[in-house]
C-alpha cells in the first residue's frame, strides 16, 4: 500500500485563507498552475502574486489577491454553481465545496437563514474564492491525502466586518472551530478569519502536535502586518506516514466515519433526497439498503461515509432528511485507488474521465451534458470518450522498433 502525505499546520499566529495559500506556495506549489486552475473560475478580475517577505524574521511566502471590487453579494448557492462550473479536479473541488458548505452553514445558524439561503459578505468575494479554491488547489498539487492542524491561537479584541464590530475571535471563527483545540492571545489583532477557521473545519482531520510522518517539505505563509515579537505566519510542514502514524510507507487507510439511521416510515422519495443531501453535505458516498426491523415491518437502513472533519455536519443532515431519532456511528479505514483526472473532446464537447490503473471511467454527469448538446445517444458518448482517452495514450513505435 503507498504511504499517504500529510499537511500540518501550525497555527502559532493564527490562519487566513491567503496565510494558508501563501504557506503551501512556499513549501512548493507551482504558482502558476495554481493560477491555471483558478483561471477556470467563471470570475474575473482578479490577479495572484506572491512576495518573499520576513516575519520577525522569518523568511515566509505572503500572497497578494488583487481583486475588483464588483459589488455583488453572493449567496452559498451561488459559490457552490461557481465552484461546479469551473470543471476542477474532483479533489479540488469536493475540498472547496466542503470549505464553503461549512461556512454556508455556521452563517445560516448565526443569521437564522437556510444554509442555501446565507448571503456572503466578504466570504463572497472573489479574494475569498481565490484563497479557498486556491488552497484546496495548492493541496491537490503537493499530493496532500489528509490535513492536519496543531491548536489554534486567536487574538482579542473587536474587529470590524460588514455588520459593524464584533467581538475577536469573530463568531463564525468560534462556531467553525467548535471541537477544536484553540488558545487565546493577548494581541488585538484577528489572528483567524473565517475563511482560514472554515480550511480548518472542512479539512483537518485532526487537531494536535506534529503528526508522526517523514518531513518533506516545509513553508510559511504570511500575514498582512508584522506583529511585535510574533512571526505572523502560518506554516505548513507536508510529509509521508501511514494512516497508523507510525511506519511511514506501510498505509493501513484512510480514517472515514460511517453514521447510519433505521427509518420505517420514509417514502423512497425521502430516501433519494436524504442521499443526495447526504452528498452535498460532503459525504464520501450515501446509500440505502433494505432490511427487516422488529414486528416483521420493512424498512431502511440509510448510510454515510464521511471525513471525520465533517462528521457532525453529515449527521445533522442524516438526521433532519430521515426524521429519525437518532444515529449510531463507527471509525472506519478505506483505501481509495489513486486516480487522475483528465479530458477530452466528443462532437467539440469536453468530457472528464477518471483514471486508474487498468481503468478508464467517464464522469456521467458530462456524459449526459454532452449527450443532450450532440443528440448522440449516452452510450455512444461513453464510448466515444474512453475511445478519445484511449487514442490519446497510444505512442507510436520508434524507428526500427519492430516485434520480436
Amino acid at each position: 500500500m503507498p504511504s499517504r502525505t500529510r499537511a500540518w499546520f501550525h497555527c502559532f499566529s493564527g490562519i487566513a485563507g491567503d496565510m494558508a495559500l501563501g504557506s503551501l506556495v512556499d513549501a512548493g506549489a507551482d504558482l502558476d498552475e495554481i493560477r491555471a486552475l483558478l483561471h477556470r473560475l467563471p470570475i474575473g478580475g482578479w490577479e495572484l502574486q506572491a512576495e518573499a517577505v520576513l516575519r520577525a524574521g522569518v523568511a515566509a511566502t505572503q500572497v497578494h489577491v488583487r481583486a475588483e471590487e464588483d459589488g455583488v453579494i453572493r449567496t452559498y448557492a451561488h459559490i457552490s454553481g461557481i465552484i461546479d462550473e469551473a470543471r476542477l479536479p474532483d479533489r479540488v473541488r469536493d475540498r472547496a465545496q466542503a470549505v464553503f458548505a461549512a461556512m454556508a452553514e455556521v452563517e445560516g445558524r448565526l443569521h437564522r437563514r437556510a444554509p442555501g439561503q446565507v448571503h456572503f459578505h466578504e466570504l463572497g468575494g472573489v479574494d475569498a474564492i481565490v484563497d479557498v479554491v486556491g488552497s484546496c488547489t495548492g493541496l491537490e498539487l503537493l499530493g496532500v491525502d489528509e490535513v492536519w492542524s496543531s491548536p489554534v491561537a486567536t487574538g482579542t479584541g473587536m474587529v470590524r466586518s460588514a455588520h459593524g464590530m464584533l467581538p475577536n475571535p469573530a463568531p463564525a471563527v468560534v462556531a467553525l472551530l467548535q471541537g477544536a483545540p484553540t488558545y487565546g492571545r493577548d494581541v488585538n489583532v484577528e489572528l483567524v478569519t473565517p475563511t482560514g477557521a472554515a480550511l480548518l473545519a472542512a479539512l483537518a482531520v485532526g487537531y494536535g502536535p506534529l503528526p508522526p510522518m517523514t518531513i518533506a517539505a516545509t513553508g510559511f505563509g504570511a500575514g498582512s502586518r508584522d506583529l511585535d515579537g510574533l512571526p505572523n505566519a502560518t506554516q505548513v510542514v507536508l510529509g509521508e506516514a501511514g494512516a497508523d502514524g507510525l511506519e511511514p510507507g506501510r498505509d493501513e487507510g484512510q480514517p472515514v466515519v460511517l453514521v447510519e439511521v433505521n427509518v420505517d416510515d420514509a417514502t423512497g422519495e425521502t430516501l433519494a433526497h436524504a442521499v443526495a443531501a447526504l452528498i452535498d453535505a460532503g459525504a464520501h458516498d450515501a446509500w440505502v439498503t433494505p432490511i427487516v426491523m422488529k414486528k416483521g415491518r420493512p424498512a431502511h437502513t440509510v448510510s454515510a461515509l464521511a471525513d471525520p472533519a465533517l462528521t457532525e455536519q453529515v449527521s445533522r443532515v442524516l438526521v433532519a432528511e430521515t426524521g429519525s431519532l437518532g444515529r449510531r456511528g463507527q471509525t472506519l479505514r478505506r483505501w481509495p485507488a489513486a486516480r487522475a483526472t483528465s479530458e477530452v473532446e466528443v462532437e467539440g464537447l469536453p468530457v472528464r474521465v477518471k483514471v486508474s490503473v487498468g481503468r478508464v471511467k467517464v464522469e456521467h454527469d458530462d456524459a449526459v451534458r454532452a449527450a443532450r448538446r450532440s443528440g448522440l445517444p449516452l452510450r455512444e458518448v461513453v464510448t466515444r470518450a474512453e475511445a478519445a482517452w484511449r487514442r490519446r495514450q497510444e505512442v507510436p513505435p520508434a524507428p526500427g522498433d519492430h516485434a520480436g
